[in-house]
């Protein structure tokens, strides 16, 4: 697959289901269909019904099989159409958008957003090192008068710079909390980290020696020679832009899963592989269930 495309190459590669599984065969099986039962490699094409038969112990297949795309109805190009414009979408794509450009259902268009969201999960990530920011937000529900508590959600902000982003959802913005978020974070070989001087980071980070936490007094300024925040603070500006322009309301339980997805992108907008290492993720992630999104809440929100 190659390492950069339009979306006009895309349509003309991927306009039919069967390139399309031509592709997720190749990112799945690189070398070869192995049977998911047994692990045998004496595998025949059932050209008709585009699946495979184990010569081993029988079992049939396909190429969608204990996927993500596990009895999907949606045609294989819309998929590719989908997770192509997630991809390129600099502040994500809301479901309502693309329910108009694939011509389906809001419905079909929100799951589908999600279960590329949930290829978009970064595992095995690497502590952060080197110089690391890190800051808090809010983001959500607004106060309202008849309403005294804020339904705002706490996000805690970790850049490594010229490295990697984390945005994580907090249950508040306590020092035990945050620490808790950093230790999962950051490396224990960090050479320096910035904060603001809100009063929660001495603590969370156990009144490191000032050589290691520097601080930045936003109310003077918002940069000392190299000591600020900006870089993390940019992430947010991004975040804020696609809950307020682009998903207008995140629903409090899928927020981790937007958080996800922003990270994902970010961290990986050098990387000219982006759109095939995100079919590669779908084809081996499990598949969720529309019900598993939707549990104990009332209607899809209406990103």
């Amino acid at each position: 697959m190659k390492e950069q495309m339009d979306l006009c190459q895309l349509v003309e590669k991927y306009g039919d289901d069967t390139n399309c599984r031509k592709a997720l065969e190749n990112l799945r099986w690189p070398d070869g269909a192995v049977c998911p039962s047994c692990g045998s490699k004496k595998i025949s094409r059932i050209v008709a019904r585009n699946q495979f038969d184990c010569d081993s112990c029988r079992y049939q297949f396909s190429v969608l099989s204990g996927t993500i795309f596990h009895d999907t109805h949606l045609p294989l190009h819309k998929w590719f159409l989908a997770t192509y414009l997630l991809c390129e979408s600099k502040k994500g794509m809301a479901a309502l958008q693309l329910q108009r450009m694939l011509k389906t259902t809001y419905r079909t268009a929100w799951y589908l957003c999600h279960r590329i969201r949930t290829a978009m999960q970064e595992t095995n990530q690497k502590p952060l090192t080197g110089t690391v920011e890190i800051d808090e937000t809010y983001v959500g529900g607004k106060k309202r008068r008849w309403r005294p508590r804020s339904t705002k959600q706490v996000v805690i902000g970790i850049r490594q710079r010229n490295g990697d982003l984390r945005l994580i959802r907090a249950e508040d913005a306590k020092s035990k909390t945050v620490q808790e978020i950093i230790r999962a974070n950051v490396g224990s070989h960090v050479e320096v980290i910035m904060t603001d001087e809100s009063s929660i980071y001495p603590w969370a980070l156990n009144h490191m020696d000032s050589g290691k936490h520097k601080t930045i007094n936003h109310s003077k300024k918002y940069a000392h020679g190299d000591v600020h925040t900006n870089t993390v603070e940019s992430a947010f500006s991004l975040l804020k832009r696609g809950i307020v322009g682009t998903w207008h309301k995140v629903d409090a339980k899928h927020l981790p899963a937007y958080l996800d997805e922003m990270c994902f992108r970010f961290n990986n907008r050098k990387n000219p592989y982006l759109f095939r290492d995100t079919l590669k993720n779908l084809v081996n992630t499990r598949n969720i269930e529309y019900k598993e999104l939707v549990a104990t809440t009332q209607e899809p929100d209406a990103a």
